[in-house]
């Protein structure tokens, strides 16, 4: 009777053993997305220097890469120039940028813009209320989703993008794969966190 408690302890012992080391070097705090596979949210955003609205559904036909950011935020200052170098390398294959600035006053934003530069083919707007930031479950900046040319979130990236991520990611997109989630270094909620 001995034998088999302590081979039952023994089990159970292993078993969560091999579950929490699965889960080791993981940041905890990041949230696998639901919209992986679903159609974006009908988000509408003010342009953040110009007049008007840009609705993401205007944009079906081009697959689109909607990156929410922050001038607070670290992570985006080193995203920025690997953007905006992925916009317009991929801008004659039907590729959009939309920038959208998540919790930032506009006067930083457009700041952040003058020193790191801006795209040509970058679409910059603002997400009042933080509306599309709750609609796309994002946690923090910065968040990186790819839409396909139907409008469909395709692939995620969490923490600061770099060039051979985003274009091997687009290159799949465009070749009509889903890459799923990826996660590329942590987020950050608020200034200073």
């Amino acid at each position: 009777m001995l034998w088999w408690i302590g081979g039952l302890v023994l089990a159970v012992v292993v078993g969560v053993g091999a579950v929490l080391g699965a889960r080791l070097g993981t940041d905890p705090t990041l949230v696998r997305s639901p919209l992986i596979g679903k159609p974006a949210p009908a988000a509408e955003w003010p342009y953040l220097e110009q007049d008007g609205v840009l609705r993401l559904a205007d944009l079906r036909g081009q697959v689109v890469v909607v990156n929410f950011w922050a001038s607070w935020c670290v992570p985006c200052r080193a995203e920025h120039p690997e953007l905006v170098a992925a916009a317009d390398a991929y801008a004659d294959a039907g590729v959009t940028f939309v920038g959208v600035n998540y919790q930032d006053q506009k006067s930083s934003a457009v700041a952040f813009l003058d020193e790191l530069g801006r795209g040509e083919r970058y679409e910059y707007v603002v997400d009042t209320g933080s509306r599309g930031s709750v609609d796309f479950g994002v946690y923090g900046v910065p968040e990186t989703f790819v839409l396909d040319r139907e409008g469909t979130i395709v692939a995620k990236i969490m923490g600061a993008s770099n060039f051979p991520l985003l274009a091997g990611t687009l290159d799949q997109v465009l070749a009509g794969a889903s890459p799923g989630e990826m996660v590329n270094g942590p987020v950050q909620r608020e200034p200073g966190g």
